[in-house]
């Protein structure tokens, strides 16, 4: 009989950690497009990254199914730490993690017009973030405009993201991850092509 590999630690100090990445995350959806970094578990199964796993332990719990495609290791991983169960299908997800190829933004939960805060959240992971180029952001939180590039998302997102836009107020939130680092797109925020 094979014993199961051992679980890699989460936080270091669950409840401080947690908190310290619960108000970055709020900062983050609050300013569009500025990248904050978080506290990070020291080593979360491959491919799951630092921010996308920090993300995972502070808003996942036993009332929030997830749906991630980082494989077994991280799904028994965000079971222990979390306690969140999980779904096989994304659309089923309060929060949908990707890692590779994200599912389209309108094959998840985008809530009802009486109940728009029902909606998913994706947590994708991407190569690189950098604020003061790329995309010019405007919308609620942003002053006149903030510019954000991002390296790696899956071709056709900025399509997916205007008709996401066009729900309001049902639509997706998104939590951009790469490294430690984190940016998020609201589902109030209007993204113009770089220039």
């Amino acid at each position: 009989m094979s014993l199961a590999p051992p679980l890699s630690p989460g936080f270091a100090a669950p409840a401080t950690e947690a908190q310290r990445c619960f108000r970055a995350l709020l900062e983050a959806m609050s300013r569009p497009g500025r990248v904050r970094s978080l506290p990070a578990p020291a080593a979360p199964p491959a491919p799951l990254g630092p921010a996308a796993a920090a993300v995972l332990l502070t808003l996942a719990d036993a009332d929030a199914p997830v749906w991630l495609d980082a494989g077994p290791a991280a799904e028994a991983w965000a079971r222990f730490h979390a306690g969140c169960p999980l779904v096989a299908e994304p659309g089923a997800a309060a929060f949908a993690l990707a890692t590779g190829a994200p599912p389209a933004l309108d094959a998840l939960e985008a809530g009802t017009e009486e109940e728009p805060h029902r909606s998913a959240t994706l947590i994708l992971q991407v190569a690189a973030l950098e604020e003061g180029a790329g995309w010019r952001l405007s919308g609620p939180g942003i002053e006149r405009e903030h510019r954000l590039a991002v390296a790696g998302l899956p071709e056709g997102f900025l399509a997916q993201w205007a008709a996401n836009r066009r729900r309001f107020p049902r639509g997706v939130d998104v939590i951009l991850c790469a490294g430690v680092r984190v940016a998020a797109l609201p589902r109030t925020v209007t993204i113009g092509e770089q220039g």
